[in-house]
């Protein structure tokens, strides 16, 4: 029998996480079998088990390739599933994206490319545009992940760095007509953004990218300079033809998985309030914001939020934004009576950790004190990590072959929990 704080939190991020499994959101939005060949191929955190998913329902014959994380496996029969680096791209990601585009070259105007795309395609896809190496990529990436940018301009920087992101992929498939089915991991769900919109014409300019290294003072390889400064082959942008036949479906994405997320705080007679799918900001800021509204709030009230904190790295600490928020929250709160709070990435990993995120309860701070902890201090270096593991309150999933995105709640309960 659920009725703990702990275990009500723990049920509304599963509910979250479930409503976004490819099982569930595939099937109906698959296409009609072509005349021709029909290719799968795509990349991210839920490719492997979208695959599968593919696999039991498409009802022609298939084949393919998607590149998935490593650790986010699981099995397929006819679509090859070849596992990469996340975040920072590796040569297993770049070698198989070379091998996606040389399968999307060899299609006709009669077959079909389906287009798995997931969070984490971007570092997936990490086939270097010519002139540049691996090892370029891998230096910016770095930087950027570590900069405080955001996601959409991480990726107008990667999207001018790649061979294969910002509508590349979909321009090697002309003239076969593209499906793309997608499962959003950012704010606001662009499609252009979500993977770096491998099959998505692209809006971002070589001029913008250049911005964003300059306005995060991330100094590139020289190669990256010029390469950014000649500007020579730009992405397809809207308007291109060999995107005309391009058609792009959201078949997952933050809001539905917090409105699963309500109806379990529903069930338990809560009264949820939902702040928002596509919060953007530092995990911290957003942490204290979210302590404030959460003081003011009435017994029985829940607040869920999504969308992706990031981290402006300063320490050497381990954890992830949402373990960040958590430690912020709590710090905050102040061991505030009847406050209850879980913050974790819908993929199972925060950041890179091994951790989904971490758990926030009123005596937090308290048992920190008796075991020795400083949060305080453990937040100045981005430890957020040690600090809840020291107290047992990580939230392990393992990989959820899926990602909507961060997942947070914050149960105010009456006091008789």
């Amino acid at each position: 029998m659920i009725k703990t704080p702990r275990q009500i939190l723990r049920k509304m991020f599963d509910a979250a996480v479930d409503a976004a499994q490819p099982v569930h959101c595939v099937p109906q939005y698959l296409p009609s079998p072509p005349r021709g060949r029909t290719i799968v191929i795509g990349a991210g955190k839920a490719s492997s088990a979208m695959a599968r998913a593919v696999e039991e329902n498409f009802s022609g014959p298939i084949e393919g390739l998607v590149v998935s994380r490593y650790g986010h496996l699981v099995q397929t029969q006819k679509i090859e599933v070849v596992e990469a680096s996340h975040p920072i791209p590796d040569r297993a990601g770049a070698d198989a994206s070379r091998r996606i585009l040389d399968l999307a070259k060899g299609l006709s105007e009669d077959d079909l490319a389906l287009c798995l795309i997931s969070g984490g395609g971007s570092a997936l896809l990490s086939l270097p545009d010519q002139g540049l190496t691996l090892d370029d990529k891998q230096q910016v990436t770095t930087a950027l992940l570590r900069s405080g940018a955001n996601i959409s301009e991480i990726n107008c920087v990667r999207k001018h760095l790649s061979a294969i992101k910002g509508g590349r992929l979909a321009a090697a498939c002309h003239p076969a007509p593209v499906v793309t089915l997608s499962i959003s991991d950012v704010s606001g769900d662009d499609p252009a953004v979500i993977a770096s919109g491998p099959t998505i014409p692209d809006p971002t300019t070589f001029a913008e990218a250049r911005g964003v290294l300059n306005k995060y003072a991330i100094e590139p390889p020289a190669s990256i300079v010029t390469h950014l400064r000649e500007a020579k082959k730009e992405s397809p942008k809207p308007g291109d033809e060999r995107l005309a036949n391009a058609d792009y479906k959201l078949i997952a994405a933050p809001a539905a998985s917090l409105e699963s997320a309500k109806k379990v705080g529903e069930m338990f007679g809560y009264e949820v309030r939902i702040l928002g799918d596509n919060l953007e900001g530092e995990a911290r800021e957003m942490a204290r914001e979210h302590a404030t509204i959460a003081k003011k709030c009435p017994p029985g009230t829940v607040l869920l939020s999504g969308g992706e904190a990031t981290v402006t790295v300063a320490g050497n600490g381990r954890g992830g934004p949402n373990a960040e928020y958590a430690l912020a929250l709590a710090l905050a709160l102040n061991d505030e009576e009847n406050i209850w709070a879980i913050a974790c990435d819908t993929d199972g990993i925060d950041g890179t950790e091994d951790n989904a995120g971490a758990l926030v309860a009123p005596d937090t701070l308290a048992r920190a004190t008796a075991c020795g902890e400083d949060g305080i201090r453990r937040l100045a270096c981005n430890d957020a990590y040690g600090f809840f593991e020291s107290l047992g309150d990580l939230v392990v999933s393992g990989p959820t072959l899926t990602n909507v995105n961060d997942f947070r709640a914050i149960l105010v309960t009456d006091g008789h929990h």
